[in-house]
């Protein structure tokens, strides 16, 4: 077996998922956009279902490796300035998005409640350690909670993907949504010095 056709598999199902929704992409389109029989498809993945449970763990593992690449920075002050303009970057794709949640809620509903973890438990990591490297730095408030923040940031973020339809209904996107909520957070997390930098 190679993994290199196995992440070539998850790439173009990724790619294909993203533009055409997941329950309208079957083994066999994905199989012929490779130009692989289902039989070599089978040999990596027992069904679609193992398939959209590696892909979003895949896509997990994707943005750790961004979140560990900011931290390594080692400068609060760099990394939130990073991570807002990673997520401005980011802004054209989000309209995109709520179709992958819809179909992965109606017809994925544990490999999404399973990636909803996942992403929660990684992103409550991340955002404890950028607290603690803050404080460290004196631009975070010596007296914040960091586990409830970090676990009450995370959980924000959980509850918006899965709720998106709802947001959108209100006539938001869910980059409104991470931009204001970011906003907030940095705002009432920051000391009067992180605060003058910040504005």
């Amino acid at each position: 077996m190679s993994d290199d056709q196995k992440s070539a598999i998850i790439k173009k199902a990724g790619e294909m998922f993203f533009r055409l929704g997941i329950r309208s992409v079957s083994i066999d389109d994905i199989c012929r956009e490779l130009g692989i029989s289902k039989k070599t498809f089978y040999v990596y993945f027992a069904s679609k279902e193992e398939l959209v449970a590696q892909l979003l763990h895949s896509n997990v593992v994707y943005i750790s490796g961004k979140m560990e690449e900011l931290l390594k920075m080692k400068d609060f002050r760099k990394l939130v300035a990073r991570f807002i303009k990673h997520q401005e970057a980011e802004k054209n794709d989000v309209r995109r998005v709520p179709q992958l949640v819809y179909d992965l809620k109606k017809y994925y509903p544990r490999q999404f409640a399973d990636f909803q973890q996942e992403c929660f438990r990684a992103q409550k990591e991340y955002i404890r350690a950028y607290l603690e490297l803050g404080q460290q730095e004196g631009l975070v408030r010596a007296n914040l909670n960091i586990e409830l923040t970090a676990t009450l940031f995370a959980k924000i973020h959980s509850d918006a993907v899965r709720d998106l339809e709802q947001i959108e209904a209100h006539g938001h996107n869910m980059h409104q949504l991470s931009h204001t909520a970011m906003d907030i957070f940095v705002r009432g997390v920051l000391s009067e010095e992180g605060m003058k930098l910040y504005k």
